[in-house]
């Protein structure tokens, strides 16, 4: 099997620029969201997201018809590992979780309706949306499990429950809600996904909850939620009713390619901090270059980096031949050790960089704390690793003797009698 994750020299170009504007334009957006107000701020933002546009790489995980460009798997990696590189890379470039998954759920499932009320604006930045699914009551990783509820009153859904980690709910316009619709169904059938516009009577955005990242800015973050008689059309469903959980399967898998070519962007500027301040500070008679320990930081971290940007290239790849069912023990692998090389390259430099990394005058601390998340959200480390066990067992069967197939002493009893004539033979001679 051939891995082929070339791109055309027209694209090539195109990821050069992506990588200038993410230098001079971008990346400067970390300081500027510390010191313009937020009318300001996005009104520069508005400015930068044009000239994305113009340069046609706007909403890239969209088709053509949605005002996307349309492109594979591979293609999108690449380009999230460039603007992994800075917290406001994806929302200029319009592939700012969690409005990427949601727009991607409008367009594949939504209705015409949905599509021209909520994934227009959202694709146009006019908006920014929120997904609700987590719940404080129930662990996260078994989404199976919820008490949010969605019931039926005439031509309307009433929906009760309590929600948290609903990114991005402060400034949203619109949160997709999974409550429970069909108690007495199978555990995967029970759910659907309901269209809540922010504002609807009943909705009550608690706070943003304290987390290791610190205050999101101009309101980003997680916030916990209360749905208390909330009352929408019965037509805001997506979908059907009982989809839910498939509809969060269809959501999650490019998210998690996405996630992972974030994190090789976040490792790469890291990296690049590491080796500066290697060649420039001086200890015992010498560079921190010149130290071995440093020499096995580097190294290490190229290794596992490259690792890493192959695994979820290959994953990118599998989707883009053969579908995202295909591609699920590929993406549980980049989510387990994708976010274990992030942890562990960014601490690496931390330790490199010595009190300056651990100060705020570097990203470093910064991506560090969002760093340890990683191993959390879009499913716990230890649920993919399940899920990459169970997939790999269902390519082995139970051997029919007492020892593997390829032990000792199974194989020379086959090989006796496969080649008895040879073994004759050597004997008589």
């Amino acid at each position: 099997m051939s891995w082929d994750f070339s791109t055309d020299p027209e694209f090539a170009t195109k990821l050069d620029w992506m990588r200038a504007f993410m230098r001079e334009e971008v990346m400067p957006l970390e300081i500027l969201a510390e010191r313009l107000a937020k009318d300001a701020f996005f009104d520069h933002v508005a400015t930068l997201q044009a000239g994305v546009k113009a340069a046609g790489l706007w909403a890239t995980h969209l088709p053509p018809e949605l005002g996307g460009q349309g492109m594979g798997q591979v293609k999108l990696g690449l380009m999230h590992e460039i603007e992994g590189q800075c917290f406001w890379g994806p929302l200029v470039f319009g592939n700012m979780a969690p409005d990427t998954g949601n727009s991607e759920l409008l367009a594949r499932f939504g209705s015409d309706e949905q599509k021209d009320r909520w994934l227009v604006p959202l694709l146009d930045k006019k908006i920014f949306s929120s997904f609700s699914m987590t719940e404080p009551e129930h662990a996260g990783s078994d989404p199976v499990r919820m008490s949010t509820t969605a019931v039926v009153d005439r031509d309307e859904w009433v929906i009760n429950g309590h929600k948290w980690f609903t990114t991005n709910a402060k400034v949203a316009s619109l949160l997709i809600v999974m409550c429970v619709t069909e108690p007495d169904a199978t555990d995967y059938n029970r759910a659907s996904m309901i269209l809540v516009p922010a504002g609807t009577p009943g909705v009550r955005i608690v706070r943003n909850v304290p987390t290791m990242e610190g205050d999101g800015p101009f309101g980003f973050g997680h916030s916990e939620v209360y749905y208390e008689d909330v009352r929408v059309p019965r037509t805001n469903i997506i979908g059907s009713r009982g989809e839910g959980f498939m509809l969060a399967q269809a959501r999650l898998g490019p998210g998690r390619i996405h996630h992972a070519m974030r994190w090789i962007g976040q490792e790469q500027r890291a990296l690049d901090i590491m080796c500066e301040r290697a060649l420039q500070r001086e200890a015992f008679g010498g560079l921190l270059a010149g130290k071995q320990v440093i020499q096995n930081f580097i190294a290490d971290s190229v290794t596992e980096m490259a690792a890493a940007r192959l695994m979820t290239l290959h994953a990118a790849w599998v989707m883009d031949q053969h579908g995202q069912q295909a591609a699920r023990k590929e993406i549980s692998m980049i989510k387990v050790f994708g976010a274990r090389v992030l942890h562990d390259v960014i601490d690496r430099a931390i330790q490199t960089c010595g009190a300056l990394g651990y100060s705020a005058d570097l990203p470093l601390e910064w991506m560090y704390r969002r760093a340890r998340a990683a191993r959390i959200y879009d499913g716990v480390d230890e649920v993919h690793r399940q899920t990459i066990a169970r997939l790999t067992l269902k390519d082995h069967v139970k051997p029919a003797g007492i020892w593997p197939s390829d032990h000792v002493p199974t194989r020379a009893a086959e090989v006796h009698e496969r080649f008895a004539h040879l073994l004759d033979a050597a004997t008589t001679g």
